[in-house]
């Protein structure tokens, strides 16, 4: 990712204010985060995580837009689970400590302004320095969760109701005549 400054906006406490993830969080914590973490920019069709790679950090994204793909195991090409925009963030996982590799690939679609969270200076910077509003972050990173969640259980219902109902519609079928 680019990290000019001369081609990264500077990120306000209002703008970074505006990212759900710090929903309730105080001024001072958004104030430390800005000081000691550099914005970086994404151009359209940089990649700013791939698929497998280890998680060390996460983005929040300011400005532009982001899409996520996933190729779900299989051998076929990426397919596009999500758009992210600005109040949106992703690769929350690495802040949990799965220690788990990146579950997709996030691609720019947009030239974006994000703020990459390292786990460990989060750690550093919010958790050891103000538990209560490290808590407040995780909070709102499982609140999205469930949102995602309820989402995915929602397809995952339709889809095995379609296929349900192909099955049915299949075995009613009279044999070919051969």
């Amino acid at each position: 990712m680019t990290e000019s400054n001369a081609r990264v906006p500077t990120i306000s406490v209002d703008q970074l204010r505006l990212n759900r993830l710090f929903q309730g969080v105080d001024s001072a914590t958004i104030e430390l985060l800005l000081r000691e973490l550099k914005p970086e920019m994404a151009n359209p069709g940089e990649c700013i995580m791939r698929e497998g790679e280890a998680a060390d950090c996460m983005f929040a994204v300011v400005s532009g837009e982001l899409e996520v793909l996933s190729h779900g195991g299989s051998t076929s090409a990426d397919v596009r689970v999500a758009l992210l925009g600005p109040s949106d963030w992703v690769g929350e996982m690495a802040l949990l400590g799965t220690q788990q590799p990146r579950s997709a690939t996030v691609r720019a679609l947009a030239p974006t302004t994000l703020l990459r969270l390292p786990a460990a200076d989060v750690k550093r910077m919010i958790e050891e320095r103000d538990v209560a509003q490290y808590t407040r972050i995780i909070l709102n990173i499982a609140r999205e969760l469930s949102r995602r969640l309820k989402v995915a259980d929602r397809l995952i219902a339709q889809s095995s109701a379609a296929i349900a109902k192909q099955y049915v519609l299949e075995s009613m079928r009279p044999p070919a005549k051969g």
